[in-house]
């Protein structure tokens, strides 16, 4: 039964080992003393404990310096590889335009003003005949001012929202378009 309590004392230490990612002779100490094991067969517990470690340490450093370091690389070209697939990818799709109007990125805080709120909020991207704004709610239907920009700088426009789209948890994109002084 003593043997079975060793063994779980063992894992214990290599568990904190691992954990720790060391450990010293008072960690043992407090796991063999927690264990409730007799000082008597402290000596015994401590050479497993060694043996483990030693084993422990052997199998998580057995590669070389080098050969470690070229795991790494390897590992970091997958993931450029990874990533440039994602932007050739996405260049592909962004040659296709449903649009009569190019599109900007323009990817600034605006204010929006409704009759009662008045929100910052994120545009995505700008053409002569709309905006899209990005929210934590759907604008499907409203009619909004936006006001692009600061000071004697900044621009007003009236807009209505056309589409919106959850992109996210509690995010929108709304597609909006531009309203002439006929259509307010």
């Amino acid at each position: 039964m003593m043997t079975v309590n060793m063994q779980g004392i063992v894992e214990a230490v290599l568990a904190r080992a691992q954990r720790q990612g060391s450990v010293t002779p008072e960690d043992v100490q407090e796991e063999l003393t927690n264990a409730g094991v007799p000082e008597e067969m402290w000596e015994e517990a401590l050479g497993q404990c060694r043996r483990s470690l030693r084993k422990l340490h052997e199998r998580t450093s057995g590669a070389s310096p080098a050969r470690r370091e070229s795991a790494r690389e390897r590992r970091r070209q997958a993931v450029r590889r990874a990533v440039r697939g994602i932007i050739r990818r996405h260049r592909a799709e962004q040659h296709v335009e449903r649009r009569g109007q190019d599109r900007l990125d323009f990817i600034q805080s605006v204010r929006v003003l409704t009759d009662q709120r008045e929100w910052r909020l994120l545009s995505r991207d700008l053409s002569t005949t709309g905006i899209r704004l990005i929210a934590t709610r759907s604008l499907l239907g409203q009619r909004l001012r936006v006001i692009i920009g600061e000071g004697e700088e900044a621009c007003s426009l009236v807009v209505r929202v056309l589409w919106t789209c959850a992109v996210g948890d509690d995010l929108f994109e709304n597609g909006c378009m531009f309203l002439d002084d006929e259509e307010r």
